[in-house]
C-alpha cells in the first residue's frame, strides 16, 4: 500500500468468525446504483478533509459506479474501499451492532489527524447516526463546579490512556445518519496525543441499546504512533529580545493545534492559541499549516505558512513580533487585576485549577506587565496556598505577577463582588471557612484597607443594567446583581478605592460612576478581564494603564490605581499624559485649583488602531448592541467607513469637545481649551474603547456638587440597593448594614442640598 494510502485507516462491519482477522466480507445483492452514489460521496469527503483516494483509486472507483452488471459494480466498489477500512461493523436484524478489525493499517501520527473508513453492513436498514465512543478519548479534564474544595474525579493516573481523540465525519457532502441501505462506508477520524504504540478500544452503535451483549460491538486496535516533528521556536521582539508569544496555528481545514481537547495546561483547553517562548517547540505532524501570532494588543497580528517535513525529527521556525505601541516605554504599564487560575472555564480535576507557571505564561505572552491572580470561591482552599503577600517569585523585573482575593463565591457576593489587593493577609480575621466572612461588603473593604489593601468592586454592570444606554442617564437599576452594588453606599463611607470597568457594558459600569463623581466622590476606575470568566479568550482584554516614574514595581503599580493616574483601555486605544493645564492626571490629587469660571487646557497623547477598512468581523462588532460583548473595543468607536475615532472631552459626565483622529497607530498630541463654570470634574474617552481618570478643576474652593439630578439617582438607588441586599444581609450583621445605609442617604441629602445645577 503506498504512503497516501496507509494515511487512510479504515473502520469495517463484524465478519462472521470464519473470516480471519483483517478481512471484511462481501456484502452481496446490493443495488448499484445508491451504493456508487454513497461511495461517490465518501470520495469526495475524503477530498475535502485532505486526505484523498489516490488517482487511481479514483479512476476505478468511477468506472465500478458505470458498470452494467450491478452486482459486478459493487463488488468492484468493496474491493476499491475495503482495504481502506480498520473495522467493520455489522448491525443484524435486531439492530444489534457488532465490529471487528480490518485490512487497514492501524497508523497514526503524534499529534495529527487520521482518516479511517468504516465499512457498515447494515440489515436492519437503520437510518440512525452511526456512533463511536472511547474510554481512550474520555475527558482529561472536569470543568469547575464552583466548589471550594471539590473532589478529585479524574485521577491523574488516568491521564496517559486518555491519548486520543474520535470524531464520525458527518459534515458535507456526507449525511449526518446512516442511510438505510444494506452497505455504505463512513468515516472516522482519529488523533493521537501521543508516540509510540497504543492501544484503543472503540465501540461503536445506533442508540441506546443497539451494542451486541458479549461486547461483540467492541474493537480493540492497536496503533503505532509515529513520533511528530518537534518545532523548535524561534521569537523575537522588535529589538530582537527572545520573548514569549501567543501562536495559533491551524491545518487547511481550520483545526487547531495541538488539539484543545487533549490539552492540560500550561496550554488551556478553552484556548485556540498557545503560548511559547522562544527556544520552546511545539510538536506537529507534517504539513502545511497556517500560524497567527502576537502579544497582546500593542502588537499588531501577523500570519505565516510553515510547512512541516515529513521525517525532519526536529526543525526550527523564526517569528518577529511588530509593535505599533509600547506604552510602558512611555513609563504607562498596563495590568489587569482580575484573572483567575480556577473556576469557570478552568478545569477543576485532575488539579484544583492551574499553576502559577502557568497563569505566569499568559501574563508574558499578552505583554502584560502587571497580573493579579486573585483565588476566589473555587478551589479557594488550593489555591489561597500561592498566596504570598507579596510579587510572586516567577516575576521578573519586567513583568509581575500577584496572587491576591476575590471575595466572590463568598456570603457577601450578592452585594458586590470585591477585589482585594495589595493584601498581607488572606484570610478575615477570626475565619477558617469562606461561610464564616461577613455577609455584606462595608467590614470586608475597611478590613483590606487597614492592611494596606487597594479595594474595589469587579465587573461593576452587573445588577446596574438600565434600558438607556446614555451617559449619565437617570434610571434607577435594579441593584440585583454581584457587580458595583453596595457601591453606592460604601463610596460615602470613603471605604472604596475603585470600582473595575472593561469587562461589563459600558453605559451600565460607568453611569453610576458618573453620578457619584457628580456628587464629589473620587473613587477610580480600573480596567479587568475577568479571565475565564466574561472573557475566556485571554488576559488582559481589558486593562489599566499606569504612569509609574522609573523601574516597574507592584507597590507604586497598585498606588497608581488608587491615585487614579491612570486610564482603562481594552489596549487598542490610549490616552497617555492627560493633563488639565500643569496638573497630570493622579498627580497633588488630581486636582487643579483656579480662582474663578474660565477657560483651562486638556492635553494628552493620543492612538488607536483600527484596520484600515471596516470587514465583515469589524462590522459585526460595531453592530451589536452595547450589551453584548466585546463591551469595549475599538471597532465600536470607527466613525462611519473611515479609520477615524473620535476623542472626547468629558466634563461632569457630559461631552463638551471633541476631536478626531487617524485609527493608524500613530500618537498625536491634543490639546482643547474647555470652558469651566463651577468646580467640576474633567476626563478624556474614545468611546467604548478607552478612558482617564478624572482630574478635579476646583474653582474658588467650593466641592464637586455638579447635579441635583445625580444627587436625587444616588438618594433613590440606596434605598433600591437596601431593597435587593437586606434579604441577604446575615441578622447579626443588618444592625450595623442599617446604620451605614442610613448615612449614605444623609450624605446624598446634604449633597442635594448643596448642588445648584440640575
Amino acid at each position: 500500500m503506498n504512503g497516501p494510502l496507509r494515511v487512510l485507516a479504515v473502520l469495517i462491519l463484524l465478519a462472521p468468525a470464519t473470516i480471519e482477522a483483517g478481512e471484511l466480507p462481501r456484502v452481496p445483492g446490493v443495488p448499484l446504483q445508491p451504493l456508487a452514489a454513497q461511495a461517490r460521496r465518501v470520495a469526495d469527503a475524503l477530498e475535502v478533509i485532505g486526505r484523498p483516494l489516490g488517482r487511481e483509486e479514483r479512476a476505478r472507483l468511477e468506472r465500478a459506479f458505470v458498470m452494467g452488471d450491478e452486482s459486478e459494480g459493487s463488488d468492484a466498489i468493496q474491493e476499491i474501499l475495503d482495504p481502506y477500512c480498520l473495522v467493520g461493523v455489522s448491525i443484524n436484524p435486531e439492530s444489534r451492532v457488532k465490529a471487528q478489525q480490518g485490512p487497514a493499517e492501524p497508523s497514526l501520527t503524534q499529534q495529527g489527524w487520521r482518516a479511517f473508513l468504516v465499512k457498515v453492513h447494515n440489515e436492519a436498514g437503520v437510518t440512525a447516526p452511526l456512533r463511536v465512543v472511547s474510554p481512550n478519548a474520555a475527558p482529561i479534564y472536569t470543568r469547575s463546579t464552583a466548589s471550594p474544595s471539590p473532589d478529585q474525579t479524574i485521577p491523574p493516573e488516568s491521564i496517559p490512556d486518555r491519548w486520543t481523540e474520535i470524531a464520525m465525519f458527518d459534515d458535507r457532502p456526507m449525511n449526518p445518519t446512516l442511510s438505510g441501505l444494506a452497505l455504505e462506508y463512513r468515516i472516522i477520524q482519529i488523533y493521537s496525543r501521543d508516540a509510540g504504540p497504543r492501544e484503543a478500544k472503540l465501540t461503536f452503535d445506533v442508540g441506546q441499546g443497539t451494542q451486541d451483549l458479549g461486547f461483540r460491538s467492541d474493537v480493540d486496535v492497536l496503533f503505532q504512533c509515529e513520533p511528530g516533528v518537534v518545532v523548535s521556536l524561534d521569537i523575537r521582539d522588535e529589538d530582537d529580545t527572545p520573548v514569549m508569544a501567543s501562536l495559533l496555528i491551524r491545518d487547511a481545514r481550520g483545526r487547531v493545534y495541538p488539539s484543545p481537547g487533549r490539552r492540560l495546561a500550561p496550554d488551556f483547553f478553552f484556548h485556540p492559541q498557545i503560548y511559547r517562548a522562544s527556544g520552546e517547540s511545539v510538536i506537529l505532524p507534517p504539513g502545511t499549516f497556517d500560524v497567527e501570532y502576537t502579544r497582546g494588543p500593542e502588537y499588531r497580528v501577523k500570519s505565516r505558512q510553515i510547512n512541516v517535513e515529513e521525517g525532519a525529527g526536529t526543525q526550527t521556525e523564526s517569528f518577529r513580533l511588530e509593535r505599533w505601541a509600547n506604552l510602558a516605554e512611555k513609563g504607562w504599564f498596563s495590568g489587569d487585576h482580575h484573572v483567575h487560575a480556577a473556576g469557570c472555564a478552568h478545569y477543576e480535576s485532575p488539579t484544583e485549577g492551574v499553576e502559577p507557571e502557568h497563569m505566569m505564561r499568559h501574563i508574558l505572552g499578552e505583554d502584560l506587565t502587571v497580573g493579579c491572580v486573585l483565588s476566589w470561591g473555587p478551589c479557594w482552599y488550593y489555591q489561597k496556598e500561592f498566596f504570598e503577600g507579596d510579587i510572586h517569585p516567577l516575576s521578573t523585573d519586567d513583568y509581575l505577577m500577584r496572587y491576591d482575593v476575590e471575595v466572590s463565591g463568598f456570603p457577601s457576593s450578592h452585594a458586590g463582588h470585591l477585589c482585594l489587593l495589595r493584601l498581607t493577609e488572606d484570610d478575615y480575621p477570626g475565619t477558617t471557612l469562606i461561610e464564616e466572612w461577613p455577609s455584606w461588603t462595608l467590614p470586608v473593604l475597611q478590613w483590606g484597607r487597614e492592611q494596606g489593601g487597594v479595594v474595589g468592586y469587579s465587573h461593576s454592570g452587573w445588577g446596574l443594567q438600565t434600558e438607556s444606554m446614555e451617559l449619565p442617564n437617570y434610571e434607577i437599576p435594579p441593584f440585583d446583581g454581584i457587580g458595583a452594588n453596595e457601591y453606592i453606599v460604601t463610596v460615602t463611607q470613603d471605604a472604596v478605592d475603585f470600582i473595575s470597568s472593561v469587562d461589563t457594558p459600558a453605559p451600565w459600569e460607568l453611569n453610576i460612576w458618573y453620578h457619584t463623581l457628580n456628587c464629589g466622590y473620587r473613587a477610580v476606575i480600573s480596567g479587568e478581564t475577568d479571565f475565564p470568566c466574561i472573557y475566556g479568550e485571554r488576559v488582559g482584554l481589558g486593562r489599566s494603564y499606569v504612569k509609574i516614574d522609573g523601574a516597574l514595581d507592584f507597590d507604586r503599580w497598585v498606588r497608581g490605581i488608587k491615585d487614579g493616574r491612570s486610564y482603562v483601555s481594552d489596549g487598542r486605544s490610549h490616552l497617555a499624559d492627560f493633563k488639565v493645564e500643569d496638573v497630570a492626571v493622579g498627580e497633588n490629587g488630581s486636582e487643579l485649583r483656579i480662582d474663578e469660571a474660565r477657560q483651562v487646557r486638556v492635553s494628552a497623547s493620543v492612538a488607536a488602531l483600527l484596520e484600515p477598512e471596516p470587514t465583515e468581523r469589524t462590522e459585526a462588532i460595531r453592530n451589536r448592541p452595547l450589551s453584548q460583548q466585546p463591551y469595549w473595543d475599538v471597532e465600536r468607536t470607527r466613525i462611519d467607513d473611515s479609520r477615524r475615532v473620535p476623542v472626547e472631552v468629558v466634563v461632569n459626565g457630559e461631552p463638551v469637545a471633541r476631536q478626531e483622529i487617524e485609527a493608524d497607530g500613530s500618537f498625536r498630541d491634543l490639546t482643547f481649551d474647555v470652558p469651566i463654570e463651577r468646580s467640576s470634574w474633567v476626563a478624556l474617552r474614545i468611546y467604548p474603547s478607552s478612558h482617564t481618570n478624572p482630574i478635579f478643576v476646583l474653582v474658588d474652593d467650593e466641592p464637586v456638587r455638579a447635579s441635583k439630578r445625580s444627587a436625587e439617582w444616588c438618594l433613590k438607588s440606596v434605598d433600591q440597593c437596601w431593597s435587593q441586599k437586606v434579604k441577604g444581609i446575615r441578622p447579626e450583621d443588618r444592625e450595623a448594614a442599617e446604620a451605614a445605609y442610613e448615612a449614605a442617604r444623609e450624605a446624598y441629602r446634604s449633597i442635594l442640598a448643596e448642588s445648584e445645577a440640575e
